[in-house]
């Protein structure tokens, strides 16, 4: 039986863990924080705790991942802690709406901002954001190694405008002005824990991604040994530089340019420190840098809906085994990723994307953090990854999770009413999908 393909090491893990986190949302969120907390302080704050509660569910995963290190993911790691209904039900939201969710607001946001670096019509931007999908799909059908090349070279690249907004914002910025000042808006009258919650959410996607690494563990070498790292590893950069931007941001502009400018504020900054010229050389970066976050997206995320065929259970969905021929790549599960994702970009803008994909995982990953002490019950003498100071480190995991899903119940009622529903379709139409067949095993 043909078999998916090892051809990516530490190096490359590394680069989807990083290029896939470090995409859009550091470039398109930091106005959408600030107008959650009206502050520079408790924006800087939710930054930081978002990048903790990220970096404790890095460091959880990364055991789980290690002591099950196949293709899947979220979807695998389910089925092994919990059983095959509620497996099946993760990666039903994974596969419907995490995956596209993610490339459909990956494909507009970088058409959005393609469309207004050359001063294209906007009437344009679906249509270039469905070009680039395509374009990305068929290079991850051509083979994992041209993915993974794309994704390393991407990774490099967007460290420029990110280095050089972070590193001259704060050399010509005003960091006692913008933020340590008592001036602008007073957000003390404005300050709830829901809208805090609702900040931290958004920093949440800027953050996203990292545990789609997980997904291509069977193309990975030795993994039960390059997944923590990759996943540690990356996430620890990510939060360094994401504090360095928003602080350079604040530090440049004031509240007010921030907020108008909006999903622009990076480029309006970059053209401030650079002038025209330089401004646009660092907004090519920014593009080139959602675009790596984008063919991160695609090489991962399509490997879950591969998983769950792949266990022989689903007759009907039996077709999402087929491989490539040549390159060993799923070509009908990033085919049918690809297809829901357009229709996604036909019909949403990203932000509600964005929301409704985040919502409708964050509760399967505090599940797959929970499980943790069942594995360590079940396989006491593991002697890879262990998440360092456990159970503390789960625990702030899981607690900072549930705060922030909680927030979002509360701000918004219909986007979660949505999500749950959404999972209660999946648990129900599981026992119609399943047969009683033989199980195969996934890949390692």
């Amino acid at each position: 039986m043909q078999t998916l393909r090892k051809d990516l090491g530490l190096f490359s893990a590394f680069c989807v863990v990083v290029g896939i986190v470090i995409g859009s949302g550091v470039f398109v969120k930091p106005a959408i924080v600030l107008m959650q907390t009206h502050s520079a302080k408790i924006s800087l704050l939710a930054w930081i705790i978002g990048g903790l509660i990220t970096l404790a569910s890095g460091l959880t995963v990364a055991e789980v991942a290690a002591r099950i290190p196949k293709t899947g993911g979220v979807f695998v790691y389910m089925k092994e802690i919990y059983g095959d209904r509620l497996a099946f039900t993760a990666g039903w939201i994974f596969t419907l709406i995490y995956g596209p969710g993610l490339m459909g607001a990956l494909s507009l946001y970088f058409s959005s901002l393609v469309i207004g670096f050359f001063s294209f019509d906007t009437r344009y931007t679906i249509v270039l954001a469905l070009v680039t999908l395509t374009f990305l799909t068929v290079v991850n059908i051509i083979g994992t190694k041209y993915g993974g090349l794309v994704q390393r070279v991407s990774t490099v690249i967007k460290f420029v405008p990110i280095l050089m907004i972070g590193i001259f914002g704060l050399i010509y910025g005003d960091i006692q002005q913008n933020i340590f000042s008592t001036e602008a808006v007073n957000a003390a009258e404005t300050f709830s824990f829901a809208s805090f919650g609702l900040a931290i959410l958004a920093t949440l996607w800027a953050y996203d991604g990292w545990i789609l690494v997980g997904n291509v563990a069977g193309e990975l070498k030795d993994a039960s040994r390059n997944l923590p790292k990759a996943i540690v590893g990356g996430l620890v950069v990510v939060i360094v530089v994401y504090v360095l931007i928003n602080v350079a941001l604040f530090a440049l502009l004031s509240l007010d340019v921030i907020q108008q400018n909006s999903s622009n504020v990076s480029l309006f900054a970059a053209e401030t420190l650079f002038g025209s010229l330089g401004g646009k050389i660092v907004s090519l970066g920014i593009i080139i840098s959602i675009f790596g976050c984008l063919n991160g997206s695609i090489l991962s995320s399509p490997r879950i809906p591969y998983a769950i065929a792949l266990t022989g259970k689903y007759p009907r969905l039996q077709f999402l085994t087929r491989l490539h021929k040549k390159s060993a790549t799923p070509i009908a599960a990033i085919l049918l990723q690809a297809l829901i994702a357009t229709s996604m970009i036909l019909l949403a803008n990203p932000d509600v994307l964005t929301d409704l994909a985040l919502f409708s995982v964050y509760g399967f990953y505090v599940l797959v953090m929970l499980g943790l002490t069942g594995l360590r019950r079940a396989d006491i003498n593991f002697s890879g990854y262990k998440t360092p100071l456990y159970p503390i480190v789960p625990a702030v995991a899981i607690l900072g999770t549930l705060f922030i899903l909680g927030s979002v119940v509360l701000e918004k009622p219909l986007l979660s009413g949505l999500s749950l529903l959404l999972c209660c379709i999946g648990y129900a139409v599981y026992p119609i999908l399943r047969s009683s067949n033989a199980e195969v095993a996934v890949n390692e």
